[in-house]
């Protein structure tokens, strides 16, 4: 056992062991970059707003160092439409922020197949009484966020499968892109050339990576022929 695993105490073994590689690794190698952030601060061109879902780390995903992306992640990777009031609204304080101070140059709401967030609203729209969307709960307030995206979708059936739910998590993002430009300082942006908005979908199991086509009202591959590449490839 390290000398710093003993003075952890109770914080997680596998943070302590995380941090030991990161400090001795990539930090080792980036640490001019990391003084620069400190003095300069910080001045990413890109907002991720993604999904908390512990499998899908936009920074790994996009292969970002520090500095590089500025990242919001709530459950199901929503963005609220613009509602001020006297309540709590971590996701737009943080587009306003990203929007207003960091001045970001583009907005990319990413989604992700297998969202339990979405598959929980798919189950609740089939049983109103389904956990854990009961009433007066915080996720079950947030998910009905989803609700405007799957007015547009066939009714739900009564036993939400992979397809359904993988349509409604992508109609969810253009829902999300739509309320993103209810904010006024993103629709003044935006129309004056100076931010860009994005959807993007990223599959769990596969690695594939979906953009949004506003053109063609389409969801389509990035890199595709990397990608089958990396798919074909045997890992040992």
């Amino acid at each position: 056992m390290s000398t710093s695993q003993k003075g952890a105490g109770l914080f997680p073994s596998r943070l302590v062991e995380g941090y030991e590689a990161f400090v001795s690794g990539r930090f080792g190698s980036e640490q001019q970059r990391y003084r620069q952030l400190a003095t300069d601060g910080q001045k990413p061109r890109v907002m991720m707003i993604g999904c908390c879902d512990s499998r899908v780390a936009p920074e790994v995903i996009f292969d970002a160092g520090p500095g590089e992306m500025f990242v919001v992640r709530n459950v199901a990777n929503l963005v609220p439409p613009y509602a001020p009031d006297d309540d709590y609204h971590g996701t737009s304080a943080a587009l306003e922020f990203g929007v207003m101070a960091l001045r970001v140059e583009h907005i990319v709401v990413m989604g992700h197949a297998q969202c339990g967030g979405v598959r929980a609203f798919a189950e609740f729209q089939s049983d109103p009484f389904h956990a854990p969307l009961s009433p007066g709960d915080f996720i079950g307030s947030w998910i009905r966020l989803i609700a405007p995206a799957a007015g547009r979708l066939a009714p739900a059936p009564k036993i939400a499968g992979p397809e359904y739910i993988e349509q409604l998590a992508l109609e969810s993002i253009k829902q999300s892109l739509a309320n993103l430009r209810s904010f006024p300082c993103v629709k003044t942006l935006e129309e004056r050339g100076k931010l860009k908005l994005h959807g993007a979908y990223f599959g769990v199991m596969d690695g594939r990576l979906l953009i949004y086509q506003a053109e063609t009202d389409s969801f389509e591959p990035v890199a595709a022929e990397l990608h089958a590449a990396a798919l074909s490839t045997p890992r040992f």
